[in-house]
């Protein structure tokens, strides 16, 4: 009978999806390590990342849930600096944490990374965001083929009720979930909970790599 223990990591699972995603995966046959800026990570900084995943060992599975605030306007008003900094740490962030996870990653291990709706619906004011999660899928293929057999998937979320939209007044934030259950086919805004699930899924088909999936309730429909 096989009783090692099955070890996950989850970068950016202090809070948010990747917060619930830990605490779905919590069992006495699972050992899960979170990192985030909170616990000391900084996916910003190689020299961090290659550390932590030293200091960690063999791992079965990789999660990145970590983003980035984009800022959000027309080309002609946004900060390019405050752009390219949005898209270093979400894109290049995570693309470093894949560089130094994968030699770490045990045989049938998957590499999970999360991109979001805008990298296909086209909406005004949203450069910064699109081109991130673009470009995100887009490798999520190339990485898939390069380090098989280890399996790299993607989950493209939609808009969902987290800790991401602190920074808006109650009002604006209410507003804006009730604009989208509204609007969206399923009739509510995401949980934490339904994404989750997704990343499970992921995980744990072995018969899934190179995968793209939508958790967006529709949206993509409208």
């Amino acid at each position: 009978m096989n009783t090692e223990k099955t070890v996950y990591v989850i970068i950016g699972g202090t809070s948010g999806i990747g917060a619930e995603l830990a605490n779905q995966l919590k069992s006495d046959n699972t050992v899960i390590h979170v990192a985030s800026r909170k616990t000391g990570l900084d996916i910003n900084d190689e020299q961090s990342v290659y550390r932590y995943f030293e200091s960690i060992g063999a791992i079965d599975h990789l999660v990145i849930t970590a983003g980035s605030f984009a800022p959000a306007g027309k080309v002609t008003d946004i900060d390019t600096a405050a752009a390219k900094a949005a898209f270093d740490t979400k894109f290049w962030g995570t693309v470093r944490t894949v560089k130094h996870a994968a030699r770490y990653i045990k045989q049938g291990g998957s590499i999970t990374l999360t991109t979001g709706m805008l990298s296909r619906k086209v909406v005004a004011g949203t450069y910064v965001k699109t081109a991130i999660n673009a470009a995100l899928e887009a490798i999520t293929k190339v990485l898939a083929k390069e380090l098989a057999p280890i399996r790299v998937n993607a989950v493209s979320p939609g808009l969902t009720q987290t800790e991401a939209h602190k920074g808006m007044s109650e009002e604006d934030r209410n507003a804006m979930y009730q604009h989208s259950q509204s609007n969206l086919p399923v009739g509510k805004v995401g949980q934490p909970t339904d994404i989750a699930m997704a990343y499970e899924l992921l995980m744990h088909n072995s018969y899934m790599t190179g995968a793209v999936i939508d958790v967006e309730g529709g949206a993509l429909l409208n």
